[in-house]
């Protein structure tokens, strides 16, 4: 019996922030996959290790959880105005599915020196000492990001002594801008209000702030769900009834924001939205023993991703945060201490983050003007991916 060889994909794997992925050079990927379609997905899901079901990618560059189960494709800007387009794809680890419906804001970090390293970035606007400003058309969602890059003797600077909760080694800091964050077409609030009563047949009502900032999110009180907002991996990810009943009151929200017509919908729409649940300010000893005080944050905050609580936050998750806090009468402004800011410090299972916002009320409608959170980014290995020819 005869087997096709395996094929070799230039490829990088990075680090953003509390994410890995693998990055593609769009130009790089077989011309078959160069293209949206099913052969696109069959070569991540192989690279990646998918769809597995003993759920640990060990087939694959896959880390067995939703920050280490992802994929990137950049390539030189089709807009006016930007340097690179960015893609970005969730992949299943247990389903023969790729995600297309939303952004990594932690991978963002590493995309601005990808491109610098890989040409998407013109000569002309790199410094031979200071920063870069890289200019991110995010496709999945159709907004601009901005990535402030360090850059030392004309290459990208990846390492530093700026600290991530969330990631064991210091690096150079990278600062995110992310404009006019609403996610998608309508208003950030697509039901109209800022809480809302969101009934989940079989489990209960609960007050709910749903919004589109970031990545669309579902935030509900902590206490009103019998948690403390306050919780590590260890206190959720074990429990399947809990997990089943998250994934349950994330699927009617997604329904209720209009992101979905049917809760079946949402088995094959994942990564988005996200759910998450807030608490007051409460010291807590995070997953790797430091010990958070009630004034080191303004809130609690515990978000699951891919149906698992998340082991720090998601990226865009923090913009939603940060864009909830920034409006009087969500839970999450009220869980912070109700009040107008521009900024918050918020406790996560790996520790602290503090992101600003900039949010404003015109004509009866809040708009968010932009987000901005400080991320790391490096290089782990580059090369090439190989997956069986008979892939795709």
């Amino acid at each position: 019996m005869t087997h096709k060889p395996q094929v070799k994909i230039p490829a990088t794997y990075m680090r953003g922030g509390t994410s890995k992925g693998v990055f593609f050079s769009l130009t790089d990927l077989p011309e078959a996959a160069q293209v949206p379609g099913e052969a696109r997905d069959k070569i991540l899901l192989r690279t990646i290790g998918s769809p597995d079901p003993y759920g640990q990618q060990i087939d694959g560059m896959g880390g067995a959880t939703s920050s280490t189960s992802k994929t990137v494709i950049l390539a030189k800007s089709e807009q006016p105005d930007h340097d690179v387009d960015y893609l970005f794809g969730q992949v299943s680890i247990n389903k023969p599915f790729v995600d297309w419906s939303g952004n990594c804001g932690n991978l963002t970090a590493a995309v601005g020196a990808f491109a610098i390293a890989k040409g998407l970035v013109g000569a002309d606007r790199i410094p031979e000492n200071g920063i870069c400003t890289v200019r991110i058309w995010q496709k999945n969602i159709s907004k601009t990001i901005i990535a402030h890059v360090p850059i030392t003797n004309g290459e990208v600077q990846e390492t530093g002594d700026f600290e991530l909760d969330g990631v064991t080694f210091p690096a150079a800091e990278v600062v995110i801008e992310f404009m006019d964050p609403a996610d998608g077409e309508g208003s950030m609030f697509p039901t109209g209000n800022l809480v809302d009563d969101l009934e989940v047949p079989g489990i209960g009502t609960f007050k709910a702030t749903m919004i589109n900032a970031g990545i669309p999110t579902i935030f509900v009180n902590a206490s009103d769900i019998d948690y403390k907002g306050t919780e590590l991996q260890k206190d959720l990810n074990s429990d399947a009834d809990a997990l089943a009943r998250f994934e349950t009151m994330r699927a009617y929200g997604a329904v209720k924001m209009g992101l979905i017509k049917d809760v079946a919908e949402a088995a094959d729409r994942q990564h988005t939205p996200k759910i998450a649940f807030v608490a007051p300010a409460t010291a807590y000893e995070s997953s790797s023993g430091k010990q958070i005080t009630e004034g080191d944050v303004d809130l609690c905050v515990r978000a699951l991703s891919m149906g698992k609580l998340h082991h720090a936050m998601m990226g865009t998750a923090s913009v939603a945060i940060a864009t909830a806090a920034a409006i009087p009468g969500t839970l999450v402004n009220e869980a912070a201490g109700g009040g107008d800011r521009d900024a918050v410090t918020f406790g996560h299972p790996s520790g602290t983050l503090r992101v600003g916002a900039a949010a404003e009320e015109v004509n009866g409608e809040w708009t968010a003007k932009k987000a901005v959170m400080s991320r790391s980014a490096r290089i782990i290995m580059e090369g090439n991916v190989h997956i069986p020819g008979d892939t795709f």
